[in-house]
């Protein structure tokens, strides 16, 4: 992924909150942004597979420190976060294996809420307020933590480590149980 452009593991800025884009005054900022992050999701996808898989990328893993991301979940139109935030958090939760471009050879096990409330702002400076259910709000809830400098690793219950992608997919394969966030 280094080869394409992703920041990696133990780089600073992924460890830092994004700086939140001052909208409408920084549109032509966002819009900047956003296309990187796009151009950057498109060199991904040419370069592996993810057909069935979401694919989410958040400005910080192109090394750029604004609070901006694009989801991609699997079927539908990207879904742009500009300076978002969980508003509300269901108390159902599910714990699934992510996976992260920023260290991408490992999965690891991650609870998360199965619905979440999220505002953003627009490009005109309007708060958008929206509700994302499963696999969209873990893939959405997976990039603001980006934003927030949190990584998967900073969500994991206690004593749970990363395991290496292969065990993950020969176990996966093994339990039919496999569901990965790229």
């Amino acid at each position: 992924m280094r080869d394409l452009g992703i920041v990696q593991y133990g780089a600073p800025i992924l460890a830092e909150p994004a700086r939140p884009l001052g909208l409408p005054d920084e549109r032509k900022t966002a819009e900047t942004v956003i296309s990187q992050l796009l151009d950057a999701m498109e060199r991904i996808r040419r370069a592996r597979d993810f057909s069935g898989k979401g694919l989410g990328l958040a400005a910080p893993q192109i090394g750029i420190g604004r609070a901006a991301a694009v989801v991609k979940p699997p079927g539908a139109d990207p879904i742009v976060l500009l300076n978002p935030r969980i508003a509300a958090a269901s108390d159902e939760m599910d714990e699934k294996f992510e996976g992260c471009l920023s260290f991408f050879d490992v999965r690891a096990p991650v609870p998360r809420s199965l619905r979440i409330t999220v505002e953003t702002v627009t490009p005109d400076g309007s708060t958008m307020t929206t509700v994302y259910e499963r696999g969209e709000a873990r893939l959405i809830a997976h990039e603001i933590d980006h934003l927030d400098g949190l990584l998967l690793l900073n969500r994991m219950r206690p004593g749970v480590t990363p395991i290496p992608v292969e065990e993950y997919r020969k176990t996966a394969e093994a339990t039919g149980r496999a569901w990965s966030y790229e």
